[in-house]
């Protein structure tokens, strides 16, 4: 069946996905070839009376609460006419830098309003994608033909500098439905002067394709945000090994870094020194040269061959330092291969308080999936909760929540009473989720 893609874009109250809330969408679904197909989605949603927006998102945005009041959908339908859209089969979800954030954001409505919060992304033969990482290794690969814009001396990677450098036409930047339709333009600018590239990293949004370019012990390229602009998000990294509770992540190694800590330090200092910032490391500590690679992430990573005479001068390449620190871990793997399980061993010192930060507490067993899907057709008298014996503990307060914002006329006098209680706790700081109070 063909695939469409579909573009999409939030404003919110804020810039922490899980507390943060959406305030406007905006879609557009286009073909693979980019051509526009369908109608534009473009709604706004309601903020709940336990939800204060930044002000400075306000200002950004220039969506007030008095346009979410008079034109903004309540959040149950608010997500269920973007769900309709993200779960067509066979759509590829994407967007610019939505991986990292607009996914996220995306996520944690979804589990809030009782969908699974990761379906759309694989069944029916969907797929998500972010052109953020498309345009780093245009640049870094393959720049010719493109004008790169700078500020204050360091490309920008901003998506309002790249349309400007380019005479796109952006509209209003931080409007939703404007920054879609930019983001298009953009990729259509990409797919015009580097097509081949293009095609190459859409078919890495998929995990096979992926895994297909990966071998342990074998160099590649990685292109990545975690990179420095200065190395032009690029690094040649080793892959070591699977992840040991991750089955989506490959530990790799950066082989244009002193690998030397590896061999010498234990793990406990790795792992410490691994999650320290490079400024917070004192005089002579050497930072860790490992990293992971989300295979369900669509990561950039292609051969070492891809890589021209011409651009290896150009991006000061050292073939020699890659070479010798390739031979040493391959080696001295003896020093190494035992510290990765300590160092990748995931432990939770603070457990998420607040009900709605817990998304990656634990997955929905059969049972309580099965019960939250006809909860949603249930009608809103139906929801008292009663009738809803779940088994996850987050589910019964989530159920209190969801009443509360969308259906308040269903909530009985102590329960009114109990939301009312909440929605102040939240706003003056007495209770954790918020992700802003008045007094701050």
């Amino acid at each position: 069946m063909t695939g469409s893609i579909f573009w999409y874009d939030f404003e919110t109250t804020g810039i922490q996905a899980h507390s943060d809330r959406p305030i406007q969408v905006a879609g557009i679904r286009t073909n693979e070839q980019l051509q526009e197909i369908g109608k534009p989605l473009n709604i706004y949603c309601q903020l709940a009376d336990d939800i204060l927006p930044h002000p400075i998102s306000s200002l950004v945005t220039g969506i007030g609460p008095d346009v979410l009041q008079r034109d903004g959908l309540l959040e149950v339908d608010f997500i269920e006419q973007l769900h309709q859209q993200i779960a067509q089969p066979n759509t590829c979800t994407a967007g610019y830098n939505n991986l990292r954030f607009d996914d996220e954001m995306t996520r944690a409505t979804l589990y809030r309003n009782f969908y699974d919060p990761y379906a759309r992304e694989w069944q029916g033969g969907n797929s998500r994608w972010d052109l953020i990482d498309v345009l780093r290794c245009t640049w870094a690969l393959r720049p010719e033909g493109i004008n790169w814009p700078e500020h204050d001396g360091r490309i920008s990677f901003k998506l309002e500098n790249f349309t400007a450098a380019n005479q796109i036409e952006h509209g209003q930047a931080h409007d939703a439905l404007a920054d879609v339709r930019a983001t298009i333009a953009v990729a259509r600018l990409l797919r015009e002067r580097q097509s081949k590239l293009f095609d190459y990293l859409y078919a890495l949004r998929r995990k096979n394709a992926v895994l297909e370019r990966i071998r342990l012990m074998q160099p590649i390229l990685h292109v990545s945000g975690m990179f420095s602009v200065e190395r032009h998000c690029l690094a040649p990294v080793l892959p070591l090994a699977w992840h040991p509770s991750n089955r989506n992540a490959l530990i790799v190694c950066d082989l244009h870094a002193d690998v030397t800590p590896l061999l010498e330090l234990d793990a406990e200092t790795i792992k410490s020194r691994l999650y320290t910032r490079h400024d917070d490391l004192t005089e002579g500590q050497l930072p860790i040269p490992l990293k992971l690679i989300h295979i369900n992430k669509s990561p950039v990573v292609a051969p070492l061959a891809v890589l021209r005479e011409e651009d290896s001068q150009r991006l000061n390449f050292d073939h020699a330092l890659l070479q010798a620190n390739y031979q040493l871990l391959k080696e001295n793997s003896a020093q190494w291969q035992d510290k990765l399980a300590v160092v990748y061993h995931e432990q939770r010192e603070f457990a998420e308080q607040d009900v709605e930060q817990q998304l990656y507490s634990g997955f929905l067993g059969p049972r309580d999936r099965k019960l939250s899907d006809e909860m949603r057709r249930a009608a809103p008298e139906q929801l008292q909760p009663e009738f809803w014996p779940f088994d996850d503990a987050r589910l019964p307060e989530l159920l209190f929540r969801y009443r509360g914002r969308n259906y308040p006329h269903t909530l009985s006098e102590s329960e009114l009473q109990q939301w009312a209680l909440f929605c102040r706790a939240r706003l003056i700081g007495e209770c954790s989720g918020a992700p802003l109070n008045i007094t701050e």
